[in-house]
């Protein structure tokens, strides 16, 4: 009987061949990590991230069909950040455990406890960053909407509470606020989260920037297309969103979805302790390198549904 792999078990010849493909690719299509000078920062809503199965190739029948080398692609493409916010992460943390095996001892996380009941489909939310270059520096906290106190679209709280935590990289100080808002029956379900969490986020962010801080907003927000009244719920009170970013399909189905975004309140930036200057982002399409024989849906479940996204900031 041949052992059980592991994410640390050495890889089969076909497996280091995806990989070294999915390196290759990664080299061409993100920023380079620099030690200063820069941040690589992003979001990925990495499906279901909850079990897997314990072969390197999952085979039909087997559930879930993540196996060791999906683990393996994932974790290659998150080390390609400084910090990323993940959603979808879920309350059975066994795949999250052996990705951080895979990362190693510099790599750290912080992560919410799952939400209850059925809107908040047992999932938390969290950040993963590389502790060489990324600090935390202080604050973590759930965002509480003070209902009926100039929120009145809003009659109950956020079914998966928005999660913000503040790092620290050198003398640049950022706070993020991720959130992965509500599907619902139908898009205007989703109008309330997003309007809240828009003024919410202005008034934030008009007070820390008295401290000379930055705060960015990222996740999944559910948002169909740039222009909708979902958009514009979402910047209607400030929030730029980068144009390299806004127009990207935000998942592997090619639906001209724009449900991912990352965000920003751009007034006080360059008054911060630490400037920081926005460079480009992007996001990294992964079916085009690995599982190409699969369809869609069954990749969506190896690796996700969603791609990941990034922002490359100058530390200026």
């Amino acid at each position: 009987m041949n052992p059980i792999p592991t994410i640390l078990t050495e890889m089969p010849n076909e497996v280091k061949d995806i990989i070294i493909k999915v390196r290759e690719a990664l080299e061409n299509e993100f920023p380079v990590r620099a030690v200063e000078g820069n941040l690589v920062i992003g979001s990925w809503n990495i499906r279901a991230l909850g079990s897997f199965t314990d072969k390197w190739a999952a085979e039909e029948g087997d559930s879930p069909i993540r196996d060791v080398t999906s683990l393996v692609v994932i974790a290659e493409i998150l080390k390609r950040y400084d910090v990323v916010a993940i959603q979808e992460i879920k309350g059975d943390l066994k795949a999250f455990r052996h990705i951080l095996k895979y990362l190693g001892d510099d790599w750290m996380f912080i992560l919410t406890d799952t939400t209850l009941g059925d809107a908040g489909n047992d999932e938390r939310l969290g950040f993963l960053f590389d502790a060489r270059k990324i600090q935390l520096s202080g604050l973590a906290g759930e965002v509480v909407i003070p209902i009926g106190e100039g929120y009145d679209e809003m009659t109950k709280q956020f079914a998966r509470t928005p999660y913000a935590v503040s790092f620290k990289s050198g003398k640049a100080t950022f706070i993020l606020l991720t959130l992965h808002v509500i599907y619902g029956v139908n898009a205007s379900n989703r109008l309330p989260e997003l309007k809240a969490i828009a003024k919410w986020v202005k008034n934030w962010s008009s007070r820390i920037s008295n401290w000379g801080h930055h705060l960015l907003v990222l996740g999944d927000f559910n948002i169909d297309k740039v222009g909708d009244p979902l958009y514009e719920a979402f910047t209607g009170e400030g929030l730029t969103v980068p144009d390299d970013l806004a127009m990207i399909d935000a998942t592997l189905f090619n639906n001209e979805k724009h449900y991912d975004q990352i965000a920003w309140y751009e007034q006080g930036w360059e008054n911060a302790e630490q400037p920081l200057k926005y460079v480009k982002g992007g996001k990294f399409f992964f079916d085009h390198y690995v599982f190409e024989e699969l369809n869609k849906t069954r990749l969506s479940w190896k690796i996700s549904d969603h791609y990941p996204l990034w922002v490359e900031l100058e530390v200026v």
